[in-house]
């Protein structure tokens, strides 16, 4: 018989009901084995990194807390930042992402 090879990232999302008996023994004796990777690992990975304050922001950017707070009252990064009184909490990818696209340049 020869020996089958399977995606095991496209096995972890399909179904047990569509599976053949093939397919769900694979996906056993890779986990009983300690191949698997951990399912929290990859839910980790997934997370999106966020930053606490204006510290967090001139973390994320580089610069002094002064440029931060610079940066966050030009408005460029607001879709990113969520404030409830002084909590300030910012989605790091996010706020990269809308800097990168409005070319921002504080020096």
């Amino acid at each position: 018989m020869a020996k089958e090879t399977f995606d095991y990232q496209e096995l972890l999302h399909t179904p047990i009901f569509k599976m053949d008996g093939m397919e769900l023994e694979y996906l056993i004796k890779r986990a009983i084995s300690g191949n698997a990777e951990p399912v929290a690992q990859q839910q980790k990975d997934a997370e999106t990194h966020f930053v606490y304050g204006i510290k967090g922001i001139a973390q994320i950017f580089g610069c002094s807390p002064a440029t931060a707070s610079r940066i966050k009252r030009s408005g460029v990064i607001n879709k990113a930042i969520s404030q409830v009184g002084r909590k300030i909490t910012t989605d790091a990818d996010m706020a990269l992402d809308l800097a990168r696209r409005s070319n921002l340049k504080f020096v």
